[in-house]
C-alpha cells in the first residue's frame, strides 16, 4: 500500500488517523500530560448537526489577538456556527468557548498564512510549502482555501 500524494494546499489524513486521534484525545484529557501537548493542541467537542452525536476533535491551534485560532479543511467544521458556544479542553481544562467561523476567502488565506508561519507542522499537514524567504507558498494557501479551508476563532471562557 503506497503513500498517497497530495496536491499543494490539500490536507493530509494519516492512514492511522483514527488511532492518532484516540491517543491524542486521551493525552489531552490526562492531567499533567495535557500541559505539554496542550501548548499546540486543543480538543473540541462538536455535535453533529444531523446525527446529534458528540465528537471530540483534537486539532492544532495558535493564540492570536486574544483568541484561539484553528484552521481545517475537514467536513466536521460545518457543524460549527458563529455565535454558538462549544465545549473545549484548552490547556488541560474543560471550558466553554464562543465560536466565530471565518469563511471570507481573503481573511481565511491571511489567517492560514499566519498559522503556517507559526506552526510548520500545520503547514506540512496542509501541504503548504515555504519559499526561500521562509514565507508560506501563497498559491498553496489559495488552493487550501479553494478546497474548503475554514478558520475558527474561539474565545474560551476564563474561570
Amino acid at each position: 500500500m503506497g503513500t498517497e500524494t497530495k496536491a499543494a494546499g490539500q490536507a493530509r489524513k494519516l492512514p492511522v488517523q483514527g488511532l492518532v486521534n484516540a491517543l491524542t484525545r486521551t493525552a489531552l484529557s490526562t492531567p499533567g500530560v495535557a500541559k505539554g501537548i496542550g501548548r499546540r493542541l486543543i480538543l473540541l467537542y462538536v455535535f453533529g448537526r444531523k446525527s446529534g452525536k458528540r465528537y471530540a476533535i483534537p486539532i492544532a491551534y495558535m493564540e492570536h489577538d486574544g483568541k484561539v485560532l484553528i484552521g481545517t479543511q475537514f467536513a466536521w467544521v460545518r457543524n460549527l456556527r458563529t455565535g454558538d458556544p462549544i465545549q473545549v479542553r484548552y490547556k488541560g481544562r474543560l471550558r466553554s468557548a464562543e465560536v466565530e467561523v471565518v469563511t471570507d476567502p481573503d481573511r481565511v488565506a491571511d489567517l492560514y498564512t499566519l498559522m503556517c508561519r507559526d506552526n510548520h507542522a500545520f503547514a506540512k499537514f496542509h501541504t503548504i510549502g515555504f519559499d526561500a524567504a521562509g514565507d508560506p507558498d501563497p498559491d498553496a494557501v489559495r488552493e487550501a482555501v479553494r478546497l474548503g479551508a475554514r478558520v475558527i476563532l474561539l474565545t474560551p471562557q476564563v474561570g
